[in-house]
């Protein structure tokens, strides 16, 4: 094993460490690529987080339900001839249901679809409103059955509104033609990769506006680091590494879009600082604005330094001042937040994580997999496209249906 495959699997990959503020705001502490070691940068995420995919969890015999992917059938006729995945996750409540069967026989028909699904959610809230409303005359007991079911019926719209998001990221896949990875399961391969995917490399890179992928190339040459030029490689490497490293990178696609998207307006708008400023002007000292190095795909001297090329973007990034960043680098929804860790779920299974007496996590017993760099590369892209695009269709849902926070 060199040295690039075990820096892979050694490092911490996924935000890590969590602690409560007094309002009960959950803060993650991020590490791993994008993330310099020891930096200021904490990612906000209102009411929930990833501590699905990172805490200890029941065995795997004593799990619910198992979230299998909705799959593409040919025709009724033919269900046990021919049929594939078209995402990972499986969608369970009756409107993702139904958004599932129009993605298989009709996706161009979804955007309408989701339009009929958001009216009726808003109808339902506006309903559940004016019930609160006369709720008041009733007597003790009966308010706290009423409040019980308005939690209940507010907790399935939410899980509603996730899955419409989910059902609008997989269609933006579709209509690019790029099909997304599906659950990685033990291979057939005779090498025993799991990679035997298409690559679709170049189209998950035309996705991404020039200065957006100057980011991303810098965030897979900190992941990849000698090996972004050695594709075909094959290492061993923890499922669970890997599954940290493609739930970071999801996070890391929705930052830079959310940043892209207003680096792309003051450009239009010729608002940009001209010949000198921050659009060409390398930073002084990155290791000066921590959390802005790290999160903007900076490091320091050491490590994957190197790697690292002067980005238009990453210099704009740099310019925010720290409220500004901490803004940007915050997931807006708990939705958003159930998607990232729900997906990363269904694609990689649910980590069984043994903690020591000594409170170390224990990865002596992490199942192993064979995957490629090339293949890695393609799971960096598609997770990173995944954060673009959840940035958009929760910024697109959000319009019509007001649940993000900020």
């Amino acid at each position: 094993m060199d040295a690039a495959t075990a820096s892979l699997i050694r490092s911490p990959l996924l935000p890590h460490e969590t602690s409560r503020n007094g309002t009960g705001s959950i803060f993650l502490t991020a590490s791993g690529p994008g993330f310099t070691p020891g930096s200021k940068l904490q990612l906000r995420l209102k009411q929930n987080s990833l501590t699905r995919f990172s805490k200890p969890l029941q065995s795997s015999t004593t799990a619910s339900k198992t979230r299998r992917s909705f799959v593409v059938k040919a025709s009724a006729a033919s269900d046990d001839a021919s049929s594939k995945p078209i995402a990972p996750l499986q969608l369970e409540s009756p409107a993702g249901q139904f958004l599932s069967q129009i993605l298989v026989s009709h996706p161009h028909l979804v955007p309408a679809a989701v339009e009929q699904q958001l009216e009726q959610l808003q109808t339902d809230r506006d309903s559940q409103g004016q019930n609160t409303d006369t709720s008041s005359s009733l007597p003790g007991t009966d308010i706290v059955l009423y409040r019980r079911i308005a939690e209940l019926k507010e907790n399935e719209r939410r899980r509603t509104l996730e899955e419409i998001l989910y059902a609008l990221v997989v269609q933006k896949f579709m209509e690019a033609n790029v099909s997304l990875i599906p659950s990685i399961t033990p291979s057939s391969d005779p090498s025993g990769r799991v990679d035997t995917w298409p690559t679709k490399v170049e189209k998950l890179e035309q996705l991404h506006s020039p200065e957006m992928y100057e980011m991303i190339h810098n965030h897979l040459a900190l992941i990849l680091g000698s090996r972004i030029g050695d594709l075909t490689s094959v290492a061993q490497i923890s499922k669970l590494r890997v599954g940290q490293v493609y739930a970071a990178s999801v996070i890391y696609g929705y930052f830079l879009k959310r940043v892209d998207q207003r680096f792309q307006l003051e450009k239009t708008m010729k608002l940009l600082p001209g010949s000198g400023g921050a659009e060409e002007k390398q930073p002084e000292d990155v290791s000066s604005h921590p959390e802005v190095g790290s999160f903007a795909g900076g490091v320091s001297a050491k490590g994957f330094g190197s790697e690292i090329k002067p980005s238009r973007l990453r210099t704009y990034v740099m310019s925010f001042d720290s409220e500004t960043l901490q803004r940007y680098a915050t997931i807006r929804s708990r939705e958003a937040v159930g998607i990232i860790e729900k997906h990363t779920e269904a694609l990689f299974g649910k980590p069984e994580i043994v903690i020591t007496p000594q409170g170390i996590v224990d990865s002596s017993n992490d199942e192993q997999i064979k995957i490629s760099f090339g293949g890695m590369k393609r799971l960096v892209l598609e997770a990173v496209t995944f954060g673009s695009f959840l940035w958009d269709v929760e910024s697109h849902v959000d319009a019509r249906y007001q649940f993000v926070l900020n």
